[in-house]
């Protein structure tokens, strides 16, 4: 069943560019799956925030989570790289992919009912506490858990194909065997300490050498700086300029150590 939910996500996303007459913003798509009694989930209430869903916030006797991540091509990447605000390249795939990703769940919603199953329909952002600003189902999160990437130390989910990306993920009651989470670190940084350039590059000095801190808030008032420039896109209250040609842009740099 695996395979016939990738293909279905892969089909729809080059469905969706050819109707929607987008250029080429997604390279391939990654997966992985945890189990919805993972006890990971439940730590999720210490490290993230008392108030963090579990799975069984959303349906009655969840199995699975399935999670995904829609790498940007490289051009998108290449045009944030550079300068203060964001790019209106990497603003619109952001835009593009929030919406992406809410047509994903309900496509594979449908696919679910047709084998007898349901799953929940997530929205990829804007789920988050404005005053603390702290998601209640974190995607980064619930995407380590299912083993789908690690942190890097700009707080971000570094996969296989790197950090610049959106995630998506689903909640069902389709039992799927779990993904084996990674044992080693994604990071340079975290790995042997090589690396600080994404702290280098936070134009809002939002984020330190040290992995513990962070500043949430002004990382999010450069994020709604860029949304007021990038209105002409749709809600783009992002920056990535912490992502944005570093070692983990495109892959994971430990692997090439």
């Amino acid at each position: 069943m695996k395979n016939i939910i990738e293909d279905r996500i892969k089909a729809f996303i080059k469905n969706h560019e050819k109707s929607h007459h987008l250029e080429d913003i997604w390279q391939e798509p990654l997966f992985a799956y945890a189990s919805a009694d993972d006890p990971m989930f439940l730590e999720l209430k210490d490290s993230v925030s008392p108030t963090h869903f579990m799975p069984s916030d959303f349906m009655e006797n969840p199995k699975t989570v399935i999670t995904y991540f829609l790498p940007f091509q490289e051009y998108v990447v290449e045009s944030n790289a550079y300068g203060l605000y964001s790019s209106v390249e990497w603003g619109r795939a952001y835009v593009e992919t929030n919406r992406l990703i809410q047509l994903i769940n309900t496509d594979i919603q449908l696919l679910m009912e047709e084998n007898g199953f349901k799953s929940t329909i997530i929205p990829a952002t804007h789920n988050f506490n404005e005053d603390t600003l702290i998601s209640d189902w974190s995607q980064r999160h619930v995407a380590v858990i299912a083993g789908l990437g690690k942190f890097g130390l700009n707080r971000m989910l570094i996969t296989q194909s790197g950090c610049c990306g959106r995630i998506g993920s689903i909640i069902t009651d389709m039992q799927l065997e779990p993904t084996q989470r990674p044992a080693g670190e994604y990071c340079l940084n975290k790995h042997n300490g090589t690396c600080t350039l994404c702290v280098k590059k936070c134009v809002n000095k939002s984020l330190f050498e040290d992995e513990n801190s962070y500043d949430r808030h002004k990382c999010y008032e450069m994020c709604l700086e860029n949304a007021d420039k990038l209105g002409e896109v749709g809600l783009a209250d992002v920056c990535g300029k912490c992502l944005s040609i570093v070692p983990c842009s495109f892959i994971n740099p430990v692997s090439r150590v």
